[in-house]
């Protein structure tokens, strides 16, 4: 079971008292909540590597290896991300020598973001990681269970980004 090191220790009696009022029952505070406490443990378990600490640099690397010549602002919308904050991203990925920028074959003006052979073997490193965190993070849930948490969630984000919605297999 994932238990996050906090740099606090809080006694659970302290807090065993507190009641949420409308936060019980309101989402968004669980999932800002929880996504906090996840990425905080991501980061635990990518510790020393260049995508740690920071938000879309695991997504941007992902779709960059799966996706050779995907534009930043692909990216920045699929992470919900603004266009200046995704540019500070790829151009500290391209520092660390994870991606390359290359003129857009069809339209100079546009770059497209190729992945480096150092880029390419972090991404195979690291999505086991991923894919074990996101697993090993919520003991408490069957697999069913995670399997709907991730169509339910899924839904959502697809309809936000403008993705096409999944039709059920």
């Amino acid at each position: 079971m994932v238990q996050l090191k906090s740099k606090r220790s809080t006694d659970p009696e302290a807090i065993a008292h507190v009641g949420l009022d409308v936060l019980e029952n309101v989402l968004s505070y669980y999932i800002r909540s929880l996504n906090m406490a996840v990425s905080r443990d991501l980061d635990e378990k990518l510790d020393g590597l260049e995508v740690a600490k920071g938000t879309g640099k695991i997504t941007t690397l992902l779709l960059v290896d799966r996706h050779p010549g995907i534009r930043s602002s692909v990216i920045a919308q699929l992470v919900m991300r603004d266009r200046s904050a995704m540019v500070r991203v790829v151009d500290q990925m391209e520092e660390q020598g994870l991606l390359t920028r290359r003129a857009d074959d069809e339209d100079n003006r546009a770059q497209g973001l190729f992945i480096t052979r150092k880029g390419r073997e972090l991404a195979d490193r690291i999505r086991p990681v991923v894919v074990k965190q996101s697993r090993d993070f919520f003991p408490d849930l069957s697999d069913e269970e995670h399997r709907t948490l991730i169509t339910l969630l899924g839904r959502t984000y697809r309809r936000i980004v403008g993705l096409p919605q999944q039709t059920p297999a």
